[in-house]
């Protein structure tokens, strides 16, 4: 009798499991035989945490564009190589002598940690007037004037300042901005027009912010009726010249678009200068951009930068491209003195083949996603969840249903805690990874990743909604 029960329990048990699973494989066939998805690649992968075995598998190992999803893996690395509590460190120091009458007979000497969050509006509490505050400190050091340079010290970094495989219509963009050894206010400046009350007509520049010096712009942006940015800002990582094209909505008397700044060593030079003569302390001879004589260079004050926890989370609430470049580049800085992203690649893929991840069966371009050269596939990316799964700082700095880049997401059908994950999206490209705890308490880790789609981005997230709420109900 009791025997017969338990049987019929675990019968029970087993038909509800395949069930469940059977029930979201058919949601899978009814979304893919839609029109829009027919010619698609997709692919997805979804893993029992505690058991590591497969729950449902689609084309597991193609290599798909994971666009943003990349910062998973970028953020992860860093967190595991240079840790939760690492922080980027700016030096502000001198070389010379002080007289006694404050004048520096030498150089003031900045020399750049590489840190990403300089001025950064997502770290404002921790950067508020931080350029005011290193002319103090400069100033407490018993330095009224300067007979010398300011030197800007950027050797931390190589040269590069965007991937070479970045498309023309992102890098002029504020999401195109790349890693740079002294990146300040996001490497990103504003664009404010006013447009005229009818469509299809010019519009005007009045402001940019912050100045730069040199800058020219070709405004042939219109008016238009539909009431989003659909401005965008083209031009090289190494000239003066932007050429802005496309539309903002009509009849607006300020409208603000974001942009690239490729060159943030000099506006952060221009405004320190700023901020020392706001001092009374005034650099008599030039701002130089070139390696600093930092051995005998005395020491005035270090910048720290939030932890990598801290940043973690922004970057991954957020997907701030920027930070993601900059992580990269540190791991060749951690491990060599000198970030370069080809070195942070090869150092990141050494890292996870040690773990058990073939990362030979990937393509790897960048940190932040935004090449469409990057290639991994949905099972490549369970593996890494499965492994990051025991690292609390990285796991909580994924994103909740209707917060950062799920912020569609109905948190009312992943309560609390039990959907984090990361989206990435480009044109045709729309991809979700992280981890999801089911109404029966189960642990999952997951990969969706669609390529080359026909329909909207906005069905497509619905859809996908969908789809995890139908994993959540029911495994």
């Amino acid at each position: 009798m009791h025997a017969r029960y338990f049987t019929f329990l675990c019968l029970l048990f087993f038909s509800g499991k395949l069930l469940a699973q059977n029930s979201f494989s058919a949601a899978v066939d009814k979304l893919l035989q839609k029109q829009e998805y027919k010619n698609a690649s997709v692919g997805i992968s979804i893993i029992n945490q505690s058991t590591g075995s497969s729950v449902y598998s689609l084309n597991p190992n193609r290599l798909l564009i994971p666009a943003s999803t990349l910062k998973l893996l970028t953020s992860g690395t860093a967190l595991e190589m240079l840790g939760a509590d690492y922080r980027f460190k700016t030096k502000i120091s001198y070389t010379g002598t002080i007289s006694s009458g404050g004048t520096l007979k030498g150089n003031l000497l900045v020399v750049a940690g590489a840190d990403p969050t300089l001025g950064s509006e997502y770290f404002q509490d921790h950067y508020f007037d931080f350029l005011k505050n290193w002319a103090k400190q400069v100033k407490a050091a018993g330095i009224s004037n300067i007979d010398g340079n300011l030197v800007l010290d950027g050797s931390i970094y190589d040269s590069e300042r965007v991937p070479s495989t970045w498309i023309w219509e992102d890098i002029g963009n504020y999401y195109g901005a790349g890693a740079n050894a002294f990146s300040i206010y996001d490497n990103l400046f504003r664009i404010t027009f006013a447009s005229p009350r009818k469509a299809g007509q010019a519009t005007k520049i009045i402001n940019t912010y912050p100045k730069i010096d040199g800058l020219t712009i070709q405004n042939e942006v219109l008016s238009a009726d539909n009431n989003s940015d659909n401005a965008y800002v083209f031009g090289g990582p190494y000239d003066f010249s932007r050429v802005i094209r496309g539309t903002i909505p009509k009849n607006r008397k300020a409208f603000t678009i974001k942009a690239a700044i490729h060159q943030p060593e000099i506006i952060l030079a221009q405004q320190l200068l700023k901020a020392l003569r706001a001092e009374g302390i005034f650099v008599r001879e030039d701002i130089r951009f070139e390696p600093g004589d930092s051995q005998k260079a005395k020491l005035i004050y270090i910048q720290e930068s939030p932890t990598l926890s801290e940043i973690s989370e922004v970057l991954n609430h957020e997907s701030i491209n920027l930070f993601a470049e900059h992580f990269l580049k540190q791991l060749a800085v951690d491990k060599a003195g000198f970030g370069n992203r080809i070195d942070g690649i090869d150092l990141e893929k050494e890292f996870w083949n040690k773990k058990g991840l073939h990362t030979e069966k990937i393509y790897i371009e960048d940190g932040s996603g935004l090449s469409h050269f990057n290639a991994v596939s949905p099972a490549f990316f369970t593996s890494f969840l499965l492994y990051m799964a025991s690292n609390k700082a990285f796991v909580s700095s994924l994103p909740v249903a209707g917060e950062g880049t799920l912020s569609r997401f109905d948190n009312s059908k992943f309560p609390g805690m039990t959907l984090q994950a990361k989206s990435g999206s480009m044109t045709r490209v729309r991809c979700y990874s992280g981890y999801l705890t089911t109404a029966n308490n189960n642990s999952l880790v997951f990969s969706l990743m669609f390529n080359h789609f026909a329909g909207s981005h906005s069905t497509l997230i619905t859809e996908v909604e969908s789809l995890l709420h139908e994993l959540y109900l029911e495994f």
